[in-house]
């Protein structure tokens, strides 16, 4: 199958039906991604994230821990990814001291096949342990925009949003 420029689509096979992509005439090269997702919140909420005054616990420790199992886990959660070992993840939050927490994943490999559905799975997982740790103070926090912010190592050269 062709998309409308005529590139072909690599994860269809003969019959148009999904396929995992054989990587194994791939050069092993250095895999790095970066992707962002926004929590949105009251003032209230987020302060008492800062403040260490929710009653779950550490929110963001947990985000933390929560962000680099679900980039481990990626191919787990996404039907068509590689199992994959990874050689680092980083996940940081920062915030604009009013409503919103960001959180950056950088994941990183060495291998035939990027890692960017494990730097977005990772701060999606953050996020949701986020909402989790929190729904009992406020229920309408709101997640994204998530995205890719950057990638490089490839065939496909690398992108930055940035």
């Amino acid at each position: 199958m062709e998309t409308e420029s005529g590139q072909a689509l690599t994860h269809f096979n003969e019959q148009g039906r999904a396929r995992m992509v054989d990587i194994s005439a791939k050069e092993s090269t250095v895999r790095v991604a970066v992707a962002q997702t926004t929590v949105h919140m009251q003032p209230t909420t987020l302060a008492a994230i800062k403040e260490g005054k929710i009653s779950k616990g550490d929110v963001l420790a947990v985000a933390q821990v929560a962000g680099i199992q679900g980039a481990k886990r990626t191919s787990d959660w996404i039907p068509m990814c590689h199992p994959l070992m990874l050689t680092g993840v980083n996940i940081v939050f920062t915030d604009n001291n009013h409503d919103e927490l960001y959180i950056e994943a950088t994941v990183r490999t060495e291998g035939r096949t990027g890692v960017e559905m494990e730097a977005l799975t990772a701060v999606s997982a953050a996020a949701l342990t986020v909402y989790d740790m929190c729904k009992a103070l406020q229920k309408d926090i709101v997640i994204g925009p998530t995205m890719l912010q950057a990638k490089s190592g490839g065939v496909h050269g690398d992108y930055s949003r940035i």
